[in-house]
């Protein structure tokens, strides 16, 4: 396993959460020590910790103090492939009204709201220190501003895919703090355009060294590039896009790795990986209390088998969330490799079912009795899995997709390096459909599968009541867009304008 020199240092950030108000008055910053703030963020060593303080955020979508939110399955429940699952529809129930496109201002998710806007403002705070730092290297001023505006971006893209039209800011609000809320289409703008100045400055490798795995690289930006521009439809961009998929490509630090232990320890940052956000549990502190310390995540303690005996294969027991849908199971080919990978049969050992159980539980990311770690935190959350967020299967299928009218001869070589990659030796021919399947078998439980249905325009016809009264509801337009929560509408005073929802 690689070490990430973030998460040595991540005991820091907490500390400096501390100081700076991490709760209600995450939009305020104390320095930590006695000296002005001014003062204090005039040294590189300094404006390191400042740039450790923008990356903590990506850790606490799972647990933030008030709610369970993991980043993928917060997407993935309001698609087609996994169920929420927990004790019964009150359990977690806001997840259940996600699902059903019944959340309520009342009733919706509030933690990646939060988490995000205070990812926004550490960025904020980030680059303007840099301004205040003597003695930089252009190389190093470049790369932090980069790391710095590429954070920012992947911060609002999360409230900007879940609530759409929110509040933007690159300077960081003063009392009352109230902001204007945009458009999501003026949020669009305003990320792609911080997003090109980030990819102008050009001052992060393809890829990091093994010492350095978990910060910012340039395969990053481009795939966060091509994200949110194929999920905008912007064809003005589908060029560039291509062209950055195409660089990834042809990088030799990137390419497929065995799925079978992709999401294992021994492939966490594989040559596959291109981004991942990492959790060191060894030694951990985090806990229910301490929501931002150091350690690992609580993913796994959601999604294992509720009350599973141990010890008769590798797998700890859970609180049974997040089961696999038995047709997500059935959609693999015989001979696929990734249904094993994905599909965790949870009827081999004792167990209590719980509410939506199929027996099939989210094998990319259950918690494995041999590296559960030790620690003073909290128990539950003492496993080290990290969240694979970009993986250049993802590149190959983007590149495939957006080559389709182009150049569909390589669209059809890359779409086949992911399918025959997971063990199947017939070639597929380069089409949409094709390439929507594909996408659908490579990363259930990886938060992709409910944006790809909404920019293909499928979601409306895909996303329907289901046959066992799960869900109710159809996806409508008018769905796109959670509710904003109501403590914010309430703390805008006036000024937040609530989704029609």
């Amino acid at each position: 396993m690689k070490h990430n020199r973030i998460l040595s240092v991540i005991a820091f950030a907490g500390i400096l959460c501390a100081a700076s108000s991490c709760g209600d008055g995450f939009l305020t910053v104390d320095n930590p020590t006695a000296a002005p703030i001014e003062d204090y963020f005039t040294t590189e060593p300094h404006l390191q910790e400042a740039l450790v303080a923008a990356y903590a955020p990506l850790h606490w979508t799972d647990w933030n103090g008030s709610q369970y939110n993991p980043l993928m399955i917060m997407s993935d429940i309001m698609a087609d492939q996994i169920w929420v699952g927990g004790n019964d529809k009150t359990d977690n129930q806001f997840w259940h009204m996600m699902m059903n496109y019944e959340a309520t201002s009342e009733q919706t998710m509030k933690g990646i709201w939060s988490t995000a806007y205070s990812g926004v403002k550490r960025c904020n705070d980030l680059l303007t220190y840099l301004g205040w730092t003597e003695g930089l290297s252009e190389e190093t001023a470049k790369a932090v501003e980069e790391q710095g505006r590429l954070l920012r971006v992947y911060y609002y893209s999360w409230l900007w895919k879940f609530w759409g039209n929110v509040v933007y800011y690159e300077q960081n609000l003063t009392a009352p703090f109230i902001g204007e809320q945009l458009k999501a289409d003026a949020v669009y703008s305003k990320m792609i355009a911080d997003l090109e100045a980030a990819i102008a400055l050009d001052a992060l490798p393809m890829r990091q060294p093994d010492n350095k795995a978990g910060y910012l690289t340039k395969a990053f930006a481009y795939m966060l590039y091509a994200e949110i521009v194929m999920y905008q439809k912007d064809e003005a961009r589908y060029g560039t896009a291509l062209g950055y998929m195409k660089e990834i490509i042809n990088d030799p630090g990137y390419d497929l790795s065995d799925y079978t232990t992709l999401f294992k320890r021994e492939g966490e940052w594989c040559q596959e990986s291109i981004f991942e956000i990492t959790y060191r549990a060894d030694g951990q502190v985090r806990s229910y209390d301490n929501p931002l310390g150091a350690g690992g995540t609580i993913l796994c303690q959601l999604i294992g088998p509720y009350v599973m005996t141990e010890g008769s294969d590798d797998h700890k027991a859970g609180w049974g969330f997040a089961p696999v849908r038995k047709s997500t199971y059935d959609m693999y080919a015989a001979g696929d490799v990734r249904r094993d990978a994905t599909c965790y049969n949870a009827t081999v050992n004792a167990y209590e079912p719980r509410y939506q159980d199929t027996g099939y539980f989210l094998e990319k990311y259950q918690g494995s009795q041999a590296d559960y770690a030790t620690g003073d935190g909290a128990p539950d959350m003492r496993f080290g899995n990290n969240y694979r967020i970009y993986r250049y299967a993802e590149t190959l299928l983007n590149a495939a997709e957006l080559a389709l009218q182009s150049d569909p001869a390589s669209a059809k070589t890359w779409l086949n390096l992911v399918h025959n990659r997971a063990g199947l030796s017939d070639t597929v021919e380069a089409t949409l459909e094709n390439i929507q399947k594909e996408r659908a078998l490579e990363f259930v439980g990886e938060g992709k599968r409910y944006w790809d249905l909404i920019r293909w325009g499928l979601a409306s016809t895909v996303l329907v009541p289901d046959e066992f009264g799960y869900r109710t509801n159809s996806w409508s337009e008018s769905k796109k867009y959670l509710p904003i929560p109501q403590s914010e509408i309430d703390a805008a005073q006036g000024t937040l304008v609530q989704n029609n929802y």
